[in-house]
């Protein structure tokens, strides 16, 4: 099965960053997602209970992420693909990439991972 969710451009403010003043101001983080599942069901019914339902996908992560506090965007990372896992049984695998866009001046840091059930 290749059959993919993208969502690209998700905006977390949280707090993420080892350094003092990051431990104390949130700072920005986009994710991009790909969610490996089956979307044939939905391609033939035409309703939400026959797919994975990306609103849900994207405020569990949301929430997860403000809430952790993560020093590393390593760890924001993953933390994403298991809230993604947890809404719903039909996600097989996760690919994120997490983007740091303020790390320091000029530059964008970022991670990508793959996980899969």
């Amino acid at each position: 099965m290749r059959d993919k969710i993208l969502l690209e451009g998700l905006r977390v403010e949280c707090i993420v960053g080892d350094l003092p003043h990051e431990r104390t101001y949130p700072q920005e983080l986009f994710l991009d997602m790909t969610l490996t599942c089956d979307l044939a069901p939905a391609g033939v019914s035409d309703q939400l209970s026959d797919t994975v339902n990306y609103v849900a996908v994207i405020d569990a992560v949301r929430q997860t992420l403000i809430s952790a506090k993560c020093q590393m965007i390593e760890r924001a990372a993953q933390l994403a693909v298991e809230a993604a896992f947890a809404v719903d049984t039909r996600v097989l695998e996760v690919a994120v990439t997490v983007r740091k866009p303020h790390a320091l001046p000029g530059v964008v840091a970022g991670v990508s991972i793959h996980r899969a059930r």
